[in-house]
Order: C-alpha cells, then structure tokens, then sequence
C-alpha cells in the first residue's frame, strides 16, 4: 500500500451535516474563526467568531468546496460576498435543535502557509464549555 496523503475529512463533513439538515426542514448554521484570511462583514465578528446561516433561503451562489465555503447573503440589507477558507469553519449545526459537529480551530496564519493539512484538523467531539466572551456555545450533538 502506498502512503499517500489524504485530504482533511472537514469539508465532507460539513457538505454532509448542510445536507442533512437541508433534507430535515432544519436551518444550517456555521461558526467561523475570523482572521484575515476570512471574507465576512467585520461588524458581524464577536470574539473572533462569526455565526452565519447557509441555508439555501439566506445565501445567494452558496459552494461548499474542499477548499472554502462561498456566498453571498444580505447583511442589514445589503449583498456581500463571503468567502471563508474550510479550515475556519470550526462547527456546523441545526439551529432548531442544536445537533452538528465542531472542529478543531485553525492554525495561526503564520503556522497556515508552513505545513499543509493534516488528519489532526479534522472533527473533534463538541465542546459545551464557556466561550472566551463569557457566552455559552450552542449545544452539539453528534449526528448518529
């Protein structure tokens, strides 16, 4: 057998959490680190994070890709484009019952462009626990 790298199971997780909530009525709901490498409305970001709705109805040219995820949506009425590298999406879930999956944060920018990705960036249990700003995470269940 020959070693060959594989790619982060991330992005098929999330594709697939999209479209199991999309097929059960629910709404999908992505938690992003924000950093400069991510496109999103900074008056939106909150301790560095910014929670977005990709539902079909809320964005405009969604594309979940093995790289990023791209859209646009209206923020306070106004269509902006968004693009969010895949390693920043750090949880996806429903907002009707809480049920997704997180992830593992990404690397600092510094560390991101000296060492590719790697099967230690893929999905970790959902954690309940305090956010740095004080608030509570939305409770995640894994998806049996």
């Amino acid at each position: 057998m020959m070693d060959v790298e594989l790619s982060s199971t991330r992005p098929y997780l999330v594709r697939a959490l999209h479209e199991w909530c999309t097929d059960h009525g629910l709404t999908p709901y992505i938690v992003v680190a924000v950093d400069e490498r991510v496109q999103v409305p900074k008056e939106y970001v909150r301790d560095g994070q910014i929670v977005l709705n990709v539902s079909y109805d809320a964005t405009s040219g969604l594309r979940i890709d093995n790289d990023s995820v791209t859209f646009k949506a209206r923020f306070g009425g106004v269509a902006r484009d968004v693009h969010i590298p895949i390693e920043h999406v750090v949880a996806i879930y429903a907002r009707e019952n809480g049920q997704g999956m997180a992830f593992a944060p990404p690397p600092p920018a510094d560390e991101a462009s000296a060492r590719p990705a790697t099967p230690a960036d893929d999905a970790e249990p959902a954690s309940d626990g305090p956010r740095p700003g004080g608030g509570r995470r939305p409770m995640l269940t894994r998806v049996k």
